[in-house]
Order: structure tokens, then sequence, then C-alpha cells
């Protein structure tokens, strides 16, 4: 999206407010504003190279770098050891994908096509990973609540053991659905639209270096943008009014995906619904499968463990989100009422999270 490279004009800004001591709430705004932009080249280079990688290693390189801006911001919320503000964005980013792109893409497809069909097959098999992967990021809330009446001592140890052991699980589930999706049942879940969608990208083909040179400087600049983030978080969450709750589940994730969002709602205007409903489930699945587990683990790594059991509110709001979005992908049509009922739904979880009282 390149009409939101406008905001890379807060990097600079970003920096010099850091470097004298400016007021923590600017340097979190515009570090946000810049995280915008930012994301949307480290997903352009990475499209880039997987053009010139060829469609496996290519698929290989879109599926782990889906959500790398996501992960950078969360590992360093992990890193200054706000545990609940990188579970809030796991959850957050589930619920984004799933209610606010999905419905915006919905709706104003829906507004301009009437009706749009995609691919069953695809968003189907999709659709169940989801399921799976709800149920692994349940059971450990579920499990938490019934353990406290039985060994309240232990509890927290035995939470974390559970979360660690559930990620290896569920890693080992992304690489088998990344060898079935690139490898084994590719010419079945491939269609038209991805054939369209990397043609467009190779009338643009960039050098493997310059690839590489735009992916590791853009890396490297939501990296500081990002610690700039997480270190002004808590002064600017009180100024703004608002709780950590609120920015992990709504704010960072929305942060973390602009350009990927914008991008969904844009193929679905453009009547290519399929590529849409892969960007907002399959994104869903990386979220749930890969980097939920990845910080999981890299909390052993910095000292900071981290088990997955989550609020009663973010349960229930991840169990109501998969259930709402499979109704919508069963019959392999959308319409703009049904991107209207997701947004609804999103309103109100971001409401009540909005109100959610802060210990």
């Amino acid at each position: 999206m390149k009409w939101l490279n406008v905001l890379l004009i807060f990097l600079p800004v970003a920096v010099l407010l850091e470097i004298t001591g400016g007021n923590p709430t600017l340097i979190f705004i515009s570090a946000a504003l810049a995280i915008l932009p930012l994301a949307g080249i480290m997903g352009n280079a990475t499209e880039q190279l997987a053009v010139r990688a060829g469609s496996t290693v290519g698929g290989l390189l879109n599926a782990t770098f889906g959500n790398a801006t996501e992960l950078i911001i969360a590992f360093f919320a992990l890193q200054a050891g706000k545990l609940d503000v990188v579970k809030a964005s796991i959850v957050g980013s589930i619920l984004g994908n799933l209610l606010l792109v999905m419905g915006a893409a919905a709706l104003l497809g829906g507004l301009r096509h009437r009706e749009q069909r995609f691919n069953l097959k695809s968003a189907g098999t999709i659709s169940s990973l989801l399921v799976i992967s709800v149920l692994a990021l349940m059971i450990p809330t579920i499990f938490d609540l019934t353990a406290r009446a039985v060994a309240p001592q232990q509890v927290a140890a035995l939470d974390v053991n559970l979360s660690e052991a559930t990620a290896a699980v569920l890693i080992l589930v992304y690489l088998g659905y990344l060898y079935f999706t690139l490898v084994s049942h590719r010419d079945i879940l491939s269609t038209a639209d991805d054939d369209e969608a990397q043609g467009e990208q190779q009338g643009t083909l960039w050098s493997v270096p310059r690839a590489l040179g735009v992916l590791a400087a853009a890396t490297v600049a939501v990296a500081v943008m990002s610690e700039f983030l997480v270190s002004t978080l808590e002064e600017a969450t009180a100024a703004l009014g608002l709780s950590e709750f609120f920015v992990g589940l709504i704010l960072i994730p929305i942060i973390g995906n602009a350009a990927e969002h914008a991008a969904a709602v844009m193929f679905a205007l453009r009547n290519k619904m399929n590529l849409s409903m892969t960007i907002s489930l399959g994104s869903t699945v990386q979220v749930a499968l890969l980097v939920a587990p990845l910080l999981v683990l890299a909390g052993l790594v910095v000292g900071q463990p981290m088990n997955l059991v989550v609020t009663p509110l973010e349960l229930v709001a991840i169990f109501g989100a998969v259930i709402i979005s499979n109704s919508v992908v069963r019959d392999a049509e959308t319409n703009w009422l049904e991107g209207l009922l997701l947004l609804s739904v999103y309103a109100i979880l971001a409401l009540a999270v909005f109100f959610y009282p802060v210990s």
C-alpha cells in the first residue's frame, strides 16, 4: 500500500524524540505510525523474494514472514515482561483477522459486487485448522481454571509446562499445514486469482540484493520502533486513558498488520475474494500455529516464561469469532450483510475491552 509510505516521516520523528528525551506519548504515537508503512515494505520485499525463489520456496517465505512485524513487536513486549500485552496481541490478531478484516472485505466488496465467491476447499481447510488452533489456545485456560481447585500452589508452573508442550505440538501442526498447502495439495488449493496476483508482482520485479536489502533495513527499523513503542507503553496508555489490555488486544494487531489488512480489502473491492479470504484466514492460522508458540518458546530464551492462559473475555471472544467466521465460510460466498455482522461483533468486543476494568 504505497499511500501508507507517507507515514514514514514519523520514523525520524520518533528517533529524534527518543534521542532528545521527548514526551513518551509522542514517541509512542510516532513509533506506532512509523510501523504501519514499514510492515507494508517488509511484506512487499518478502513477496519480491518469493517470486524469485519459485512457488514452493516462495510460499514458505510468505508463510514465514507473513506476521513478522507483529512477532517483532510482541517479542520486545515479552522481553520487557509485559506478558499480558503479548497474550492480548495474539488474541487480538486472531480477532482482527477473523472479524475486522474479513468483515471489512465482505462489507465493501459486497456493496460493490453484491455477492462474492471463493475457493471452498482452501477456506475449508484453513477453517478446520482454526478450530484445532483455538482448542489448543483454550485448553491451557480451562486447565488453569480447573487446576487451581486441585493444586493452587503448583498451577503457575504447570501452566507454563503445558503451554510449552502445546507450543511444540502447534509448530508441528504448522509444518504439516505448510507441506499440505505448498507441496502435497498445492494443485487443489491454488486458484487463478493466486496466479494473477503473482503475475502482478512479477510486473515490478526487484533484484534479489535489493529485496534483501530492503527487507533487512525495514526489519531493523521495525525492531527499533517496536522498542520505542514498548518502552513508552506504560506512560502513553496512562496519558491517553487507555489500558495496556486495550492496546494489546486492539491497537497492536492493527498497527502490525495494517498493510496486509488494507490489501485484503483492496482484493475484495476488485472481486478477488479468494485472495482476500486467504489473507485473513491464512494470517490467523500463522498467528495461532506459529507466532503464539514461537513467543512461548522465546520466553524460555529471554527468561520470561509465558503461558497461554487468557482472560475469560478473550476465551469467549476467540471461540465466538471462530464460530461466526466458519458460518460465513461454509457456503463459499459472502455478501455485505455478513460483513456488517462481523464488524458489529468486533466493535462490541472492542468496546468491552475498552471498558474492561484494570486491576
